[in-house]
């Protein structure tokens, strides 16, 4: 799971903390040992996030079948809170999306 994005700088002039890459060093397809292409650095990114927010809405599912079949070992703020970070982790993840695919039409559509 993903508890922090952590930025990286390519400029020691930029502001922040991340540690610096040489954008001209970094490819955008690995090559493992057997000659297949990995995953590049944005699809694990991407697929790290989704399984944040599945995990996020799995954790809320739990903790509500818990409150219904056992109501005394679950705090209901327990639950509220399960069902906040969920919600909030779903909308964040579809904001993204729906930005992405913006951007994507945006330059698709530049003449």
């Amino acid at each position: 799971m993903i508890s922090n994005f952590e930025m990286f700088r390519t400029n020691v002039n930029h502001i922040g903390s991340g540690p610096l890459i040489d954008v001209n060093n970094v490819s955008l397809k690995n090559v493992n040992s057997e000659g297949k292409t990995e995953k590049s650095a944005f699809d694990n990114m991407l697929l790290q996030a989704m399984d944040y927010v599945n995990g996020k809405q799995n954790a809320s599912d739990d903790v509500v079948q818990k409150l219904i079949t056992d109501p005394d070992s679950v705090d209901v703020h327990d639950v509220t809170i399960a069902m906040a970070e969920a919600n909030l982790s779903l909308s964040m993840a579809q904001n993204v999306i729906d930005r992405l695919i913006k951007g994507w039409n945006e330059i698709t559509t530049t003449r």
